[in-house]
């Protein structure tokens, strides 16, 4: 480790992460005291079992998740985006997005410690405009709403998938032979296998593209490594 690389994990990361563990523990933590209120306050607590049995429903549909994102947008958001992102969520429709918009926005390298601080100020800048947007729908949304047509009301069934569409035609221009095989794998998934449900189906493309690429790079690396003149 550089001299470089050595003051920016001393000064940036190192903080972040001895910050970042306990905000999320504290607010994993927070995040428990409405229904304990309800529980000391009103009685109301259900019957342990009734709990186990919603818990494991979750965990059968979003359990794969809790190893997919963090693993699979980290390369985007970095450590700091990625404490930013957990504590504050909407990551996969409004994190994501705008720290890799921001990453484009001025041509840094992704993974890169350039990248890692764009993605840091363009999850902030989603955050504070996320508080504000929401606070102004919590008062006036219901009225909005009532004077939208069906078909605009309709049409935000489609943004998550128009927003994670666009992500990926953003990457895959860059890098068309990692698209190319992330596409094909997922459609040979959904079209030939088909028995794949999908809390399986997600982290299997995942992580199959995420070794493909590792993979192709490595080789790369080594062919133009062999390609380059011996030298004394």
């Amino acid at each position: 480790m550089d001299n470089r690389n050595q003051t920016y994990h001393e000064l940036f990361t190192k903080p972040i992460i001895r910050t970042g563990k306990w905000t999320v523990l504290l607010a994993a933590g927070l995040s428990f005291l409405p229904p304990l209120y309800l529980w000391f306050r009103y009685g109301a607590l259900p019957p342990v079992k009734n709990i186990l049995t919603a818990w494991f429903l979750i965990v059968s549909v979003y359990g794969s998740y809790y190893f997919i994102e963090p693993i699979s947008y980290f390369p985007v958001l970095g450590v700091s985006g990625t404490y930013m992102s957990f504590l504050s969520g909407n990551i996969g429709n409004m994190r994501v997005p705008c720290a890799a918009v921001a990453q484009e926005a001025l041509k840094v390298e992704p993974g890169s410690k350039k990248a890692e601080l764009v993605a840091t100020l363009g999850i902030a800048g989603s955050i504070i405009t996320n508080v504000i947007v929401v606070t102004i729908a919590a008062i006036a949304g219901n009225s909005i709403m009532q004077i939208l047509p069906p078909v605009v009301i309709k049409a935000f069934d489609y943004v998550l998938p128009s927003i994670f569409g666009s992500m990926f035609a953003m990457f895959a221009v860059k890098y068309p032979k990692y698209g190319a095989f992330a596409i094909g794998l997922t459609l040979f998934l959904l079209g030939v296998v088909k028995v794949l449900p999908v809390y399986v189906l997600i982290p299997v493309c995942v992580f199959s593209t995420i070794a493909f690429a590792t993979r192709s790079y490595k080789k790369g690396k080594v062919a133009n490594k062999e390609a380059q003149p011996a030298t004394k």
